[in-house]
Formats: structure tokens, sequence, C-alpha cells
């Protein structure tokens, strides 16, 4: 047997610190070690999905956002000129205000994708609001572009008249 006086102090240190070693190893240095590790794996897996193309409900919900948007603004050139027009005669003449011009549809405000259509009403100012509201509240006719209010000045009669004229540009896809 080994007497307790033999053994050399630098042995026992040096024991003494490789017991030490392992057992930090085994409480703290084990668990920081696998963390790091876990936190490099899931910082990878993270930069590899951050990217709105890897999302594909996103870009379903946008799509769907999108084409529900288009369809507010969207007319039938075949049937705008009959039924979009029978429509916003309605609304003009529910508000007293008279549809006074629909212009012959001019090709040079057609493209593949807008379609621009210039109506005229005449009334009072306050009709001719109403209906350029209710115009934007009806979905399916498409986007106001532009209005125009002048007054409607008649060339026989010199006295002032309360009748203006609106002019609207619609714009609606194609």
């Amino acid at each position: 047997m080994i007497k307790p006086g033999k053994i050399k102090k630098e042995y026992l240190l040096l024991t003494a610190s490789l017991l030490m070693l392992v057992i930090c190893y085994q409480l703290a240095f084990k668990k920081t070690i696998e963390a790091w590790h876990v936190h490099k794996k899931l910082t990878s897996k993270l930069t590899q999905s951050s990217s709105v193309n890897f999302q594909p409900g996103y870009s379903e919900r946008k799509n769907a956002n999108i084409s529900r948007i288009l369809n507010l603004y969207k007319a039938d050139t075949i049937s705008f000129r009959s039924n979009t027009i029978s429509r916003i005669s309605s609304i003009a003449e529910k508000e007293n205000v008279k549809l006074s011009n629909v212009p012959v549809e001019d090709p040079m405000l057609h493209n593949n994708q807008h379609i621009i259509q210039k109506l005229a009403f005449e009334g009072d100012y306050f009709a001719l609001i109403k209906t350029l509201n209710e115009l934007q509240n009806t979905p399916g006719i498409g986007m106001i572009r532009s209005i125009d209010i002048k007054s409607a000045r008649n060339l026989f009669n010199e006295s002032s008249s309360k009748k203006l004229t609106l002019t609207i540009q619609l714009v609606s896809h194609s």
C-alpha cells in the first residue's frame, strides 16, 4: 500500500485538477456547449426561412387580397357600356342629376390594362356631390380618376344659372 507521506504533492495537485475539470465539464461546460450548438443550428434555419418566398401562406393571402382589390375596379369592356352606364344613370336619376354626355369610346384611352371612360353630368352642386359620392361607393363600375366641375353657361341667356357640369373619368381594369 502507498503511504500518505510518500505521494508527491505535484501528482496530488494534478489529479485534483483533472478531477475538478471533469466535474466542471459535466456540470457547466457540457450544457453551454450543447446550447451553443443548438443556437448555431437554429440561427442557420432562421436565415434560410426568413425570406418571404419560403412562406406560402403569406403569398396566398397576399394574392387573395390583391385579387379582391382588383375585382372592385374590374369591368368587362362589352358590358360596361350597357350595364354600368345604366347603373350610373339610375344613380344620377335618384339624385336628380342629368347624365348629359356619354362620349363614344376613344381608342386613345384604352390599353391592355386600363380603360378610361368619360361621363358628364348636369345639376346643382349638392346633387352632383351626392352623385359623385354614390359613384365612388358603388363597386364594379371602376375607380374615379379625375373630376372637373364647371359652370353650365347658357350661350343665349346671359343670366347666371345654378346648374353645373361635372365631368368624371372612370378607370377600370380590362
